[in-house]
């Protein structure tokens, strides 16, 4: 066995050292190595990063997403009626932005793009059938 004298006093000692020259037991069982002695196994040092949730509870639903959704379905069961079909393009540009900058804490993006795309289909048919009532009103008046 080899004697390595201990390092001076302005260097570091060799990993697993002490700087007395003693050897370092091995981190307890489920400690990794570079993970400050104490602290649990994955635990964050500092706490939440801001803007997220706290572990364990679910990202909750955007509730614009879901009245775009509806809306959007109901649009497109009363094709004459445009409100219903404004108010789910609407509510579904809305849904997604505030989805996107929720930054995790709301789901629900796919609600809100379905409300969008109801709404133009709902507001695509309303003007074709109110096309249709038009023309074929001119159309059975001789004048």
């Amino acid at each position: 066995m080899s004697y390595d004298p201990p390092p001076s006093p302005g260097q570091q000692p060799p990993h697993g050292e002490e700087p007395n020259g003693e050897q370092q037991p091995y981190p307890p069982y489920g400690q990794p190595y570079g993970q400050p002695y104490g602290q649990p196994y994955g635990q964050q040092p500092y706490g939440q990063p801001y803007g997220q949730q706290p572990w364990g509870a679910p990202p909750s639903q955007s509730v614009m997403a879901i009245i775009s959704l509806v809306t959007g379905i109901i649009g497109l069961l009363f094709c004459g009626c445009f409100v219903l079909s404004i108010t789910a393009l609407v509510l579904g540009i809305l849904g997604k932005k505030e989805i996107s900058e929720s930054n995790g804490a709301k789901t629900g993006r796919g609600l809100a793009q379905a409300g969008f795309i109801l709404g133009i289909v709902g507001i695509a048919i309303g003007l074709l059938y109110w096309i249709l009532i038009v023309v074929s009103n001119v159309a059975f008046y001789d004048y």
